[in-house]
């Protein structure tokens, strides 16, 4: 349909084409009409908007998940991993969940300030609190925008728990904070580490950082004394998942001693996009992996099923799950995991009082 883009326009990206999302009640088709020629069209530069959101607090029910609240200092996510299946939200947008998603950046700089107006509302009740969930917060632009960096001060005054899921090298930047934060029990971090081949990396997580650099950032938070976990996310059948003692062993040689693993998800235009890159890029092995990802999701390529999303089902989903499980009992993971406390916590406003009528 066109939306495939040329690869110079697209270098340092992840995905191959920007397709409009779903919402969208007409299509993006790049057709050159003699005028201009495809080949002089710009390439694809990092954009950032600010979003004036009112709200910071997200909530879900979901019952295979361990929060019910998370914070998402952006919209969109620089490091391009192809396989994110928070691309369909920017189909909400307006935007394609393609090279959209990973150039069209919404940030949140007044995070810090709802999230101190929301903590000290009456009645709230504190539990641990999710970052990372659906976007990096530490992805690139954080450099310039410092939003986690003060959400996590604003955490920290009130005395409430976190857990931080990234692959990036920019958590180290907020040591200072997260190790007093860990002195109290109230933080927890994991790192993503996908794969170990540097070419792999590079080719399926653009602009994430190597996967030396992230067994490097494993190594100095527990040296910080910070409770600090892995997740070999995403499994891909065929692809990566081969890997999958390489990984934890190149792990526990840095000093952690927890992990955890997700199996590939396909939801929405995220199929479309990885069957893209597939094609492109491993050619000779893209029948193959969706050959076995549907043998996981019963013969579908996506099964959203909770419990089942995560690790899927069947015969190549259970042998992912037990291979995992023997590593981690070899390697000793897994036997104890951290606690964060709630006992700390105090609203970091007074409650708003109704004012005398006389």
């Amino acid at each position: 349909m066109g939306t495939a883009v040329d690869r110079e326009r697209r270098r340092g990206r992840g995905t191959v084409s920007n397709a409009s999302g779903r919402y969208e009640s007409l299509a993006r088709v790049a057709f050159d009409d003699g005028w201009q020629g495809l080949d002089d069209l710009p390439p694809f530069k990092t954009a950032v908007t600010v979003d004036s959101t009112r709200k910071i607090i997200a909530r879900n029910d979901s019952p295979d998940i361990s929060f019910d609240r998370s914070i998402n200092p952006y919209r969109g996510c620089e490091h391009g991993c192809v396989y994110c299946f928070a691309r369909p939200t920017h189909a909400y947008l307006g935007l394609s969940p393609g090279l959209d998603f990973e150039s069209k950046l919404f940030a949140k700089p007044n995070a810090p300030e709802l999230l101190e107006r929301e903590l000290s509302a009456p009645g709230y009740v504190p539990k641990i609190m999710a970052i990372g969930t659906n976007t990096d917060p530490y992805q690139p632009i954080e450099r310039r925008f410092k939003i986690m960096r003060g959400i996590l001060e604003v955490l920290e005054r009130a005395g409430h728990p976190v857990g931080i899921v990234t692959k990036s090298t920019l958590v180290l930047r907020d040591l200072d904070i997260l190790a007093r934060m860990a002195k109290r029990d109230l933080v927890k971090v994991a790192i993503s580490v996908t794969t170990l081949d540097a070419r792999l990396a590079r080719t399926m997580e653009p602009r994430a950082p190597t996967p030396p650099r992230r067994l490097e950032t494993l190594r100095q938070l527990v040296a910080a004394g910070i409770p600090t976990s892995v997740l070999v996310a995403p499994v891909i059948p065929a692809l990566n998942d081969a890997e999958i003692e390489r990984i934890l062993e190149a792990v526990a040689a840095t000093g952690v001693r927890n992990a955890g693993y997700v199996l590939l998800r396909l939801p929405l235009e995220v199929r479309d996009l990885f069957r893209e890159w597939l094609i492109e890029n491993y050619p000779d092995r893209y029948r193959h992996v969706f050959k076995l990802v549907r043998d996981t999701r019963g013969g579908k390529d996506y099964d959203s099923t909770f419990g089942k999303r995560m690790t899927g089902s069947g015969p190549v989903a259970w042998m992912i799950g037990r291979r995992f499980e023997i590593a981690c009992e070899r390697l000793g993971f897994n036997k104890t995991h951290a606690k964060t406390t709630t006992e700390h916590f105090r609203p970091l406003r007074p409650a708003a009082q109704q004012l005398a009528l006389f």
